[in-house]
């Protein structure tokens, strides 16, 4: 045998035992209570239970319980914030700011609040909470006014229950078994959402699961909204035609009274 091959082989011969020796991974099992959410005439809002199990390497569970931050959001859409302002005793829109990355829904359900679970970069990056968004800002105005707007995006979408954050709102059993419920709101958007699961240990994420989830209209409502969107002439010319025939029908009966 040649050298060099000889000494490959050894290299592969070394190599292999660390590469068994290697432990599989930590993963996370997922599933939801609802893939898909229709929303009718009479919807109140829903609520997602999401749950599963913490698969171990060889089965070892750990003694100290984990960690889970569980995040769903959807679909991500621009958003101009106007502030309003009394000119000459009239209300107008002065200043605004864009934001290019804004998500329809936002909720947030962990073991222990955030900042017990990891630091400030870590949960940066895998957004979680609400203050780690990205909401990429688009305007030309300062850092102080673009806050400012922000805050108050954030404080509106809070108020409609469109962003949430759940603090305790994921519970652990035998440090295996993980499940949250999540809350729906019934001014929920249509569109594509996401599950993203998030074990934590020691300050670090080691495993992650994401889910879809689809929120669309059903009935009547689907009716309407498809009419919208794909046939927007017939919609529009249909809608001022009911509303001259609503007129014309409140005339006749405001003339009889």
């Amino acid at each position: 045998m040649r050298p060099g091959t000889l000494l490959a082989a050894l290299g592969l011969a070394v190599a292999m035992p660390s590469t068994l020796s290697a432990a599989p991974p930590t993963t996370l099992i997922t599933d939801i209570s609802q893939g898909r959410i229709d929303i009718n005439t009479t919807f109140k809002g829903a609520d997602l239970l999401v749950f599963g199990a913490i698969q171990y390497p060889a089965g070892a569970v750990p003694d100290a319980p984990p960690d889970i931050a569980i995040v769903v959001r959807g679909p991500t859409e621009p958003v101009t914030v106007r502030r309003r302002e009394r000119v000459v005793g009239i209300w107008l829109n002065t200043d605004s700011v864009r934001f290019e990355s804004v998500p329809g829904f936002y909720a947030v359900a962990t073991t222990r609040p955030i900042d017990d679970l990891a630091d400030d970069r870590i949960t940066a990056i895998y957004e979680i909470g609400i203050r780690n968004l990205q909401l990429a800002p688009a305007s030309g105005a300062s850092d102080a006014e673009t806050t400012a707007f922000e805050r108050g995006l954030i404080a509106q979408k809070q108020r409609s229950g469109l962003f949430a954050e759940i603090a305790g709102g994921v519970s652990v059993t035998r440090n295996v078994l993980y499940r949250a419920r999540i809350t729906i709101p019934a001014a929920v958007p249509v569109g594509d959402y996401t599950a993203e699961i998030h074990l934590i240990r020691k300050g670090r994420v080691i495993a992650s699961s994401t889910t879809p989830i689809s929120i669309g209209k059903s009935g009547f409502e689907r009716w309407i909204y498809v009419m919208a969107q794909e046939h927007s002439l017939a919609y529009g010319l249909a809608a001022v035609a009911a509303a001259l025939l609503a007129g014309w029908i409140a005339s006749i009966v405001t003339r009889r009274s």
